[in-house]
Parts: structure tokens; sequence; C-alpha cells
């Protein structure tokens, strides 16, 4: 892997000297997320690939951590991690069968696990990172000091590669629930909210949670799953009630929300990603599905950029326009939530330390970055 890793660092270094931006691609499963700046002819070669700096560096499943190389495919590193018992507890999405473990801690998308143990950046330990100076530089729980005292390794996850090269990140990984049960019930958005807010108050397994419109009315159908021990997983269905899935029905239905390969997710129409607090009332805002337990709503359809983000912004969140079914679609400032104060200001220091001149992915995440 020596030799895969000069190459790209040369690559790097070649293109700082040229002036040219250097755009990281992977499998390439999420190249539709985020802001996208049309490639010029002038621009030359301006792909960096870097799949083939694969496999696992280290891996000591009594520890529950994993060390992995950037362009390790990720089905590769969950088999491996099944085959001891254990999991990616974030449950990333793939969108696709060339999803790389660098592209999923560089999207920094979590799956429906993501209301029960937490972001992908709450695993994240430590990473690997070539930077614009040809440097490969240590963060976390490896050796080097973060930077103005940040902790970068975390701060890389759902950065688009805006600072550097993921070349390898260390994750924590938990065992797999020893049993998972999910249940099916019917109601309006407002009862899911209400039951959602319910179960998150008493001392039950829950590690998924979702409202699915049926097309009619408010009707929609709540699936919740449940994992964990036995006697726990019957206590909270003696509590919740509901009908119990069959597991493989399940494992499908929790599969295409995860892949967005569900019915809902109709890619002729723009999807926006609305993060709002779990408890947020119903946001009207045309057809939507809730995940999260409330704390994600996917809308799809034609909406106003403006309205959308000021209705979400209203409740104390932030919305992204996930998917564009156009470029019409795009807003002119770009497909993310403006940046808050202090949040731009920490982005544009850490661009300076790592990347001043703007090599890596430029307007990927922000247009100005």
């Amino acid at each position: 892997m020596e030799f895969v890793l000069s190459e790209l660092c040369d690559q790097v270094m070649t293109a700082r000297a040229a002036h040219k931006p250097l755009f990281i691609c992977g499998g390439g499963s999420k190249a539709f997320y985020g802001n996208h700046r049309p490639l010029r002819p002038e621009d030359g070669h301006c792909l960096l690939d870097v799949t083939a700096y694969r496999g696992i560096v280290n891996y000591q499943p009594s520890e529950l951590v994993v060390t992995v190389r950037a362009g390790t495919p990720l089905r590769e590193l969950e088999a491996e991690l099944a085959a001891q018992g254990q999991m990616l507890p974030f449950e990333p999405p793939h969108y696709g069968t060339s999803a790389t473990v660098g592209g999923c801690v560089a999207a920094g998308l979590a799956g429906p696990r993501r209301m029960a143990v937490g972001s992908v950046r709450d695993f994240v330990l430590g990473v690997r990172l070539l930077d614009a100076h040809g440097r490969v530089l240590n963060f976390g729980g490896e050796v080097m000091k973060n930077v103005a005292g940040y902790d970068v390794s975390r701060l890389l996850a759902g950065s688009l590669g805006i600072f550097g090269v993921l070349l390898e990140v260390s994750l924590k990984v938990l065992p797999r629930p020893m049993m998972e049960r999910s249940l099916r019930l019917q109601g309006t958005q407002s009862e899911a909210l209400a039951a959602f807010a319910t179960w998150r108050r008493l001392p039950m397994p829950v590690s998924a949670a979702c409202w699915i419109p049926m097309g009619r009315d408010d009707l929609g159908e709540i699936l919740v799953r449940l994992s964990g021990a036995p006697p726990a997983i019957d206590a909270a269905q003696a509590r919740i009630g509901g009908e119990p899935v069959p597991d493989e029905r399940a494992a499908l239905l929790w599969q295409s929300l995860r892949e967005q390969t569900h019915e809902f997710f109709d890619r002729s129409q723009p999807l926006w990603r609305i993060a709002v607090p779990p408890a947020t009332a119903p946001m009207a805002l045309g057809p939507t599905l809730i995940e999260w337990g409330g704390g994600q709503r996917w809308v799809s359809g034609q909406q106003e950029p403006a309205s959308i983000r000021a209705a979400a912004q209203a409740r104390g969140g932030h919305a992204t326009l996930f998917r564009a079914a156009s470029h019409r679609d795009v807003p002119r400032d770009g497909v993310f939530h403006p940046l808050a104060p202090g949040v731009a200001t920490l982005t544009r220091r850490l661009k300076q330390e790592l990347d001043p001149s703007g090599l890596f992915n430029p307007g990927r995440l922000t247009l100005e970055l």
C-alpha cells in the first residue's frame, strides 16, 4: 500500500503545483450528494481515485475497534464485522454496491439506528489524512494533537472531503443485537409523533421508529424496531402493541428506508431532508416520511427553498436538498442549509489550516470553500 499512498501524494503535489482542483472519488455511490461544480476542460485530470487504497489495517474484536483504509468497500468491512457478531452501529446507507468506508465517513450519513446510537462522527475514533501540503497527518486516537484544539477526526465526518483525503479511519463497533423484532401500527403523523415521544420516555429497546404515509388522508404506517434481549423485547411489545412484522419482511423494509429504495423516494421529484427536534409537530410541507423517531423528515416534491429552510429554522432545525431531480431544483446558495456563523468560522479556519489553496472538492460542502 505504500506505493499507492506515494501515488496519491504525488497527484496532490502535482495538482497543487498546477493550481488545479482535485475532486476526491471512491466508489461514486454518493456522487449525487452535496454541491456540484461543473468540471471544466482546463481543470485537466482532476479526479483523485482512492479505491486502490483499501484493506483492513487492524481489527481486534475484543476491543470493539477497527482501523480500515478509506478505499475499502463498505460491504467487505460489514461482512468482516458480521463474521465476528459485530456491526457499524450507525447503520450507514450504501446507495449501491460500490460504497467505500471513506465515502461513508466523508458523507456522514446514518441509517434508521441513528436515533438510538448516534451519528457517524460519534463512532470515529481517529483518522489518517493526506492534506494539501502532501503531509500524512494522524488525528484522534492516534498520534497528532488536534489543530487549534478541535476534535479534527470527528469534524471530518460529513465534511465531504473538503479538508483533505481520508486515508484511514478508526471506528468503534458494537455487538449485533441478540434479537430484533419489528412492529407495525397505523396512525396519523400527530399520533405517530406522540407515540415516539412516549417511547423515548420509557426504558424500551427501540432502535428505529418511522412513519410512512399511506397515500390517503393523513393516515400512515408506524414502524418500530426493537433490538436487545428477548425479555426486554417481549415487555416492550406488550406495552407498544401492534402487529409483528415477519423478520425477513422487516429487514427489507428497514433496508428500503436506509437505501431509499422505498416507493416514497420518487427519483423524479426533489427530495428534502429536514433535521428537527424529534418532538416537532407535523410541518405540512408536502408528502412526508418521518424517521429517527421524529428527528428526520423527508419531504418529496417541488418546494420553495427559502420557505422550507425557514420552516426548519423556525423549529430549531435545518433543511438540505438531499437529492435534486434536475439542476433547476438547486438553490443559488447551494443544497445545504447556510452554516451558523460560529460553525462557518470554524470551517474556514480548519480549511485554511489543512487546505489553504482550496485544492480539495471546492464548493462541495459550501460554495465559498
